[in-house]
């Protein structure tokens, strides 16, 4: 018996052998599997998914449905069936850097790019949560990169079977923006937001899910991936994105007696685009924008503002700020206003009449901007 045991381990270990030295050679692999569920796999309400599954849900509360309205805007800014849109040259493509934002510059109309940049985010194992083809934004469901995960014998031994046990114990969301560029090309902006699962109680009985920081390796990871997909060389788009240049601070916190603003030493322009980048990067529901006036309008969840509640509401309220759920619709409304002064720009707080907003939650909020605009 024991014999016929050895002989079925080292079995076992031939078939993912070549699996194994696949991942060795392939440590930094980026392969995401989205935690929701596709619309027309989403469970009846009147049943109750299994407890297992729960814990590795994330407690957002709204997961984006279909709708006429949407199809409609998706079928109006997709091509006809019958156009050939032809790839963009690498000599087309550039990338910007600011900081540690950086965008990509394409010489093609967003009509052009957009179904293209779904499709990136669909082939890439993403669900699409929000598509807003006139405001170009669109925004992927929270997913798990599985690469992450550990490839030792036993699971590599059990296979796929049992595959869902295994968790990383993180969640990403990536939200796109399209700017269109005075010349007829887009500036496309890719911005990361990040969850991990951690213990909490006294004898750590329970997890809960906590906001991570922005990832801006990983906003940079695909936005090399979205060149290739549009036309570039593999291996020049990572090069091209890993070379773009880092400029020096341009952002600084100023206090005044009208509540403070954040100081850009960028144009009216770049600066109004990054502002953009940086409310998409920390979570804010914009849920408007005037750039000739250049205000945006943002709901904004104060964590201080209920300290009776408990820290799984609390995290709770972090993670759905930004998405479509109702706490981010009935959160105050301020007006993020940049003005442009030559070659620098102010960033203020205003409250939903469009007077300075001198509270703590102002200062909140630009501490925040200018950590992202440094």
């Amino acid at each position: 018996m024991a014999q016929r045991g050895l002989i079925y381990a080292m079995a076992l270990a031939g078939m993912v052998g070549c699996g194994s030295i696949g991942n060795l050679l392939e440590p930094d692999r980026v392969e995401y599997k989205s935690a929701g569920k596709a619309p027309s796999l989403e469970i009846p309400p009147d049943l109750t998914q299994l407890q297992r599954e729960n814990r590795y849900a994330i407690p957002e509360a709204n997961r984006g449905t279909a709708t006429a309205s949407g199809y409609t805007m998706q079928q109006s800014a997709r091509p006809a069936a019958t156009t050939t849109v032809a790839p963009a040259s690498s000599a087309d493509m550039r990338i910007e850097r600011a900081g540690n934002q950086r965008w990509l510059v394409v010489k093609q109309a967003p009509e052009v790019l957009w179904p293209q940049i779904k499709d990136f985010w669909q082939d890439s194992g993403f669900l699409l949560v929000q598509e807003t083809p006139q405001a170009g934004i669109m925004e992927t469901d929270w997913a798990e990169n599985r690469a992450k995960i550990p490839q030792d014998f036993i699971r590599n031994a059990l296979g796929k079977a049992l595959d869902s046990l295994y968790s990383t114990g993180e969640r990403d969301k990536f939200r796109t923006r399209l700017e269109r560029a005075a010349d007829g090309s887009t500036e496309i902006y890719i911005s990361h937001r990040g969850m991990q699962e951690v213990l909490v109680g006294a004898q750590k009985e329970s997890t809960t899910w906590t906001p991570r920081p922005a990832d801006p390796e990983l906003e940079a990871e695909f936005l090399s991936r979205l060149m290739a997909r549009i036309g570039s060389e593999e291996v020049r788009a990572k090069a091209t994105v890993a070379n773009a240049i880092a400029q020096p601070s341009r952002a600084k916190l100023v206090k005044s007696a009208n509540g403070g603003y954040v100081e850009v030493d960028e144009g009216f322009d770049r600066a109004w685009r990054r502002v953009g980048l940086a409310l998409d990067r920390v979570g804010f529901t914009v849920e408007d924008r005037d750039r000739t006036q250049g205000l945006y309008f943002v709901r904004y969840v104060d964590p201080d503002t209920d300290q009776k509640q408990n820290d799984k509401g609390f995290f709770s309220k972090l993670f759905t700020f930004g998405s479509n759920s109702d706490k981010a619709k009935t959160a105050p409304r301020y007006r993020v206003s940049v003005k442009g002064a030559g070659t620098s720009s102010q960033v203020a707080i205003l409250n939903n009449d469009g007077r300075p907003e001198t509270s703590q939650t102002a200062d909140r909020i630009l501490s925040l901007l200018n950590e992202q605009l440094k």
